[in-house]
């Protein structure tokens, strides 16, 4: 269960291509791929290096008009998903 303490490690990295501002994703592993744009663009470019959910959290709350519940509850809901997918994993402290 992902929280805002969890840590985010990108533990399998897709090819990743810029297209006109939104990501296009390809994992060759399972041959499936993702567009991310908007936040999640901004999510992804973020796990760059390890990042905690609460650090996310701070750094949206910044760019976007958005309340503190709302970033929280998309942005674990977001980074489950890409966890599932196998694309992160998260490590609570």
């Amino acid at each position: 269960m992902i929280t805002e303490l969890s840590k985010i490690i990108v533990t399998n990295k897709p090819e990743v291509t810029d297209l006109c501002g939104e990501k296009v994703m390809v994992d060759f592993k399972s041959g499936k791929y993702f567009m991310l744009k908007g936040v999640g663009n901004d999510i992804w470019n973020m796990l760059e290096h390890e990042i905690t959910v609460q650090q996310i959290i701070g750094q949206l709350m910044e760019e976007y008009e958005v309340d503190r519940e709302t970033c929280k509850t998309s942005t674990i809901e977001f980074l489950e998903k890409l966890e599932k997918l196998g694309f992160v994993e998260s490590v609570t402290a």
